[in-house]
């Protein structure tokens, strides 16, 4: 029987395995709103402290290798690998089965799957679990990556401890029907240990080497641990960053903030105010602009091509709604130089962002 994964998103941690770890300061916690407070205690899982140092290590002399060494076309492919990765995080285990943004037909949700297991941020099925759960719980002990612990545990720091109990005891409630009943979700989860390791690591590593003749060092060193640290960090940051720096034009009452950086890295993932406003937005973004929101450019090409279908956005009359109620001020004018926006919308957005001001 195949060990149970339990960190979320790299995969690196398993239920089965004898872990070494140490004892931090304890926090009072209620895992059940019925019971009363119990000590938690923080333990440091040593292991995902090693892998991490020695991936982060690898990957800066990977970015040196590929600034002074490596084949073009060697950088130009982990770029490539990167932007595909991310896809298959943000428009495949996000958009698609966490949030039901859109549906897909067979022959994309093939792709997101291999896309997002080349990203290994762990199988779509307990990335989606634990992504429902931040929603839901958003910056409680519930949350896998609460960023009320500081930007370090929201950004990697979570993942170099035991999950919090109450991570564990909210992720049994959550409904997982639909991607149970998903049989392209259920042969990724069972065949994961197998699919990662070739998909994320060794074919991008072989490739350059008997295509191109590059390197086995620079193959390994920039296309794997460069490409897939830059990818896991872009990821992270939508945890971390876009949750404490940034506008809050649609909710200034929550933490998630508008990141133009963050949303340049993570393919569009940055626009994060808007986004646990609206989490059903298959843009998570308000106009979905292309060039700071990849994934939205992603899926609008596969839409018309018949492939992404019944893509779920909001009426803008709701979010001028949410931005008089609950915003901070900081919106701007709603599809100003938007060619798709008719003169009499414009105005109207202009008027109305006159108001705010």
């Amino acid at each position: 029987m195949a060990p149970n994964i339990t960190s979320s998103p790299t995969g690196v941690l398993f239920e089965d395995d004898t872990i070494e770890t140490v004892t931090l300061p304890t926090i009072e916690t209620k895992t059940d709103d019925s019971k009363p407070a119990e000590k938690y205690k923080r333990k440091i899982v040593w292991r995902n402290v090693i892998l991490f140092v020695y991936l982060h290590m690898a990957a800066l002399y990977g970015a040196y290798l590929m600034l002074t060494s490596c084949k073009l076309i060697t950088a130009i492919w982990a770029i490539l690998l990167y932007q595909a990765g991310g896809l298959g995080i943000t428009a495949g285990a996000h958009r698609l089965w966490s949030h039901r943004a859109y549906k897909a037909k067979w022959p994309l949700r093939l792709i997101l799957v291999i896309f997002n297991t080349l990203a290994f941020q762990n199988h779509v099925y307990e990335w989606a679990r634990d992504h429902r759960v931040h929603h839901k719980f958003s910056e409680t002990d519930a949350d896998p990556h609460n960023a009320k612990r500081g930007f370090f545990f929201s950004h990697v720091g979570w993942l170099l401890v035991r999950k919090h109990p109450d991570v564990k005891v909210k992720g049994k409630g959550i409904d997982m029907s639909d991607l149970d009943a998903d049989p392209l979700i259920a042969f990724q989860k069972k065949h994961y240990l197998i699919l990662m390791p070739i998909i994320c690591f060794i074919l991008p590593t072989i490739i350059p080497v008997y295509f191109w003749g590059e390197t086995w060092s620079n193959a390994w060193f920039v296309v794997a641990m460069f490409r897939y640290t830059f990818t896991l960090n872009a990821s992270w940051l939508v945890n971390s960053a876009a949750h404490m720096w940034g506008s809050r034009p649609y909710d200034k009452y929550i933490n998630p903030s508008e990141n133009l950086g963050v949303s340049m890295l993570a393919l569009g993932e940055g626009w994060h105010n808007y986004h646990h406003v609206f989490p059903w937005d298959y843009k998570t973004a308000e106009l979905g602009n292309y060039s700071t929101n990849l994934t939205t450019a992603f899926i609008d090409f596969f839409s018309r091509i018949g492939w992404a279908y019944d893509l779920k956005t909001v009426p803008m009359s709701m979010v001028k709604q949410r931005v008089q109620r609950t915003g901070d001020g900081s919106h701007d004018v709603w599809g100003w130089g938007d060619k798709d926006m008719s003169q009499e919308d414009m105005d109207e957005a202009q008027v109305i962002n006159k108001k705010l001001k």
